[in-house]
């Protein structure tokens, strides 16, 4: 993993790989998933200015351009969470630390999440009226983005999130989910 004043997005793609198979606990699960959304959303604004999609293209590069920093975002939250969880146990303030920590651990997976069901959503519209010859382009962005939104959900259900913030993102999981199916049925 870089240092905490490093970001992901300057690693090379080797580098990058290095740091996910490391024996750290970030980056993980989030930061690969807020990859994997901005990886389907370049994909998404590639097959969208094929397609003299302009809209589509630059909506697309605004999922990016939010999604990226997240991998950053989900690390620092985890090492935030992980830090308060270390406090001593007596620590009048730890309580308070953990539950602001754990709040952050679940809002960055929820964003991820989100961005990625934008993506699905958007790359699944240009599989029907885009290019045909980027048609697998955009089913492979409609995949990823699947996958980072599943990851994500998955990330926060397991920070224990409220009800709601979970079903929010088990909800655009499965829409996202659904867009696959819609693409590539088989």
């Amino acid at each position: 993993m870089p240092d905490d004043e490093s970001s992901l997005l300057d690693l090379t793609v080797r580098e990058l790989l290095d740091a996910v198979a490391d024996r750290t606990t970030a980056p993980g699960g989030g930061g690969a998933a807020a990859l994997a959304t901005a990886v389907a959303a370049a994909l998404t604004g590639m097959a969208g200015r094929f397609s003299d999609a302009g809209p589509v293209a630059a909506e697309a590069d605004d999922l990016r351009t939010s999604a990226a920093p997240l991998a950053d975002a989900d690390a620092a939250a985890y090492r935030a969470y992980l830090a308060a969880t270390r406090l001593p146990r007596d620590d009048p303030g730890r309580s308070e630390a953990v539950a602001a920590a754990r709040k952050d651990a679940i809002a960055v997976p929820a964003e991820i999440g989100r961005l990625a069901g934008a993506v699905a959503g958007l790359a699944a519209g240009l599989v029907r009226n885009g290019n045909p010859n980027l048609r697998s382009d955009a089913i492979a962005a409609v995949h990823l983005a699947a996958a980072a939104a599943d990851t994500a959900a998955e990330l926060v259900s397991a920070n224990n999130a409220p009800d709601d913030v979970l079903a929010r993102a088990r909800a655009v999981a499965a829409e996202a989910r659904e867009r696959v199916r819609e693409v590539a049925p088989e």
